[in-house]
């Protein structure tokens, strides 16, 4: 006699984040984009940060209010402290409150540490890892009160791994992934997790302006002989900030295997 398998229903994240509010740094395209979508779908209200791009923002805004979502975009170059903790403050008068913040925002300068002008490194460090402290610090105070929170951070897995050519790029990214760590142990508390998700190469605009030569041969040095795509590091992000109630101060590594 065959015994019965009893299967647990699959979990529909449907309105999972109903009422509560998510700024995405850097979120007019690329995986920005994608985690605006993500948690839109999942019923939350985004709001979405570009710096120059204001027509890529009006599109994403757009279609989150025509798939029947909250969205609003807000102009900020966050690499600037007053302009980030500006952000934060239009966001909580906006809606009252700020429940996910995930600092996405970034750039790079690649150049070998020979050739690297201390713009290069400045403007690397300021966008990428400055920005990611000015924005949380001035989130937390308002996730500490109602204790919850949700803070995911974009870093890398050259902030783990290191490469050629990226001395500032991979310096910010292992910034960021300290400082989550210290996030972490300082905000449980409060019920605020804070996690980073690590993604190897992704096609994004980044990586098209990388030679197709080269594109190549970076992709035989990934096991799963593919590049990630934004949706992917969305999914992940999602997973932290609905289900990832007990993850925190964790390094996600979304990568296709090139770290381990």
């Amino acid at each position: 006699m065959a015994t019965e398998v009893l299967l647990e229903p699959r979990i529909s994240h449907f309105g999972a984040l109903e009422g509560k509010v998510a700024l995405i740094t850097g979120s007019s395209r690329g995986i920005g984009r994608a985690i605006a979508h993500e948690l839109a779908e999942r019923g939350a209200a985004v709001a979405i940060n570009f710096r120059v791009n204001a027509d890529a923002a009006e599109d994403i805004r757009k279609e989150i209010r025509d798939s029947g979502g909250q969205c609003d975009m807000i102009q900020s170059d966050i690499a600037d402290h007053l302009q980030a903790r500006a952000l934060v403050r239009e966001v909580i008068d906006r809606y009252h409150h700020i429940d996910i913040l995930v600092n996405n925002a970034g750039i790079t300068r690649d150049k070998s540490i020979r050739n690297m002008a201390d713009e290069d490194w400045t403007a690397v460090i300021d966008t990428n890892l400055n920005s990611a402290f000015y924005c949380t610090s001035a989130a937390v105070h308002c996730m500490m009160e109602q204790k919850f929170g949700r803070i995911v951070n974009i870093a890398s897995f050259v902030g783990q791994a290191g490469n050629f050519g990226q001395a500032n790029y991979a310096a910010s990214k292992a910034g960021l992934i300290a400082f989550t760590k210290v996030l972490a142990l300082e905000l449980a508390k409060f019920n605020i997790t804070a996690n980073a998700i690590c993604p190897g190469f992704t096609d994004t605009d980044m990586l098209a302006r990388v030679p197709p030569e080269v594109l190549e041969q970076i992709k035989n040095r990934i096991p799963l002989h593919r590049f990630g795509t934004p949706a992917d590091i969305a999914r992940a992000a999602a997973f932290l900030i609905c289900d990832g109630d007990y993850v925190t101060g964790q390094q996600i590594n979304v990568n296709g295997g090139i770290y381990m």
